[in-house]
């Protein structure tokens, strides 16, 4: 089982501007790709293509041999699943929020306590934790339940954006030890990204680096030098930041 992307491009609705271009790639059963760039690189709208939330304007994306866009969207979000990098509980408590998408496909009230028991365990999401809402939450901890709430729907492509943004270094290194244990344990695709190139350094077994909507790079993570891609994106960062300060 694959998910390749075939040339994929994505415009405005104006057509005026090209936000990705030509992106190519394809995962199977047990990778773990790291997307890399500075901010506005395309990382985000991606992920947003994987999950249909966008659809590409050229070019395809296959799931299992299928073009995507021939899949009905909600088939699609129960198999890939997005975690996008500010989420919400819903006004939900943190129990009825892992267990909500679960009771939606008809899970069963045994097994979702069995799944919420083991990936509160898994992600150490402490008790007390349960009976509270957002509001009573830090932005880290809502991000947490939000990755606990998308492992127990047990997706087959899990995609993450800037999933330790709002971590603290403990739990962003119980992070991505569980996923590149989950990709060997389950043959889960697991895509992420992510601007800390320490993080994905430890995680990816390939690397796409965007910058300005364009493919700089794409390949095994053992080929990658990451000085020199720490170099790149603080001179990418210098002239944004020019960009910026010329174009008030």
């Amino acid at each position: 089982m694959s998910l390749t992307l075939d040339r994929v491009s994505l415009m405005t609705a104006s057509g005026r501007l090209m936000l990705l271009e030509d992106i190519s790639l394809r995962l199977t059963w047990g990778d773990r790709l790291g997307v890399v760039g500075i901010s506005g690189a395309g990382k985000s709208l991606l992920l947003r293509l994987l999950n249909r939330l966008q659809d590409p304007t050229a070019g395809r994306i296959l799931w299992r041999d299928r073009p995507l866009t021939e899949i009905p969207s909600l088939e699609v979000r129960r198999e890939i699943v997005l975690v996008p990098q500010e989420s919400t509980l819903l006004g939900m408590t943190v129990h009825e929020a892992i267990a909500y998408p679960l009771t939606l496909r008809g899970v069963g009230t045994a097994e979702i306590q069995h799944r919420l028991d083991e990936w509160c365990d898994r992600l150490k999401i402490p008790s007390d934790w349960l009976p509270k809402t957002e509001l009573q939450l830090s932005l880290g901890q809502r991000q947490w339940v939000a990755i606990a709430r998308a492992l127990a729907t047990q997706p087959q492509v899990l995609l993450l954006d800037e999933p330790t943004s709002a971590l603290d270094v403990g739990r962003g290194e119980i992070l991505i030890n569980l996923l590149n244990h989950l990709t060997e344990e389950r043959s889960l695709i697991v895509v992420m990204a992510n601007h800390q190139l320490d993080q994905v350094r430890q995680f990816a077994s390939q690397v796409l680096h965007l910058q300005g909507g364009r493919r700089v790079a794409y390949g095994p993570a053992t080929d990658v030098d990451w000085p020199g891609l720490h170099d790149n994106f603080v001179a990418a960062r210098q002239r944004a930041d020019e960009n910026w300060n010329l174009n008030p």
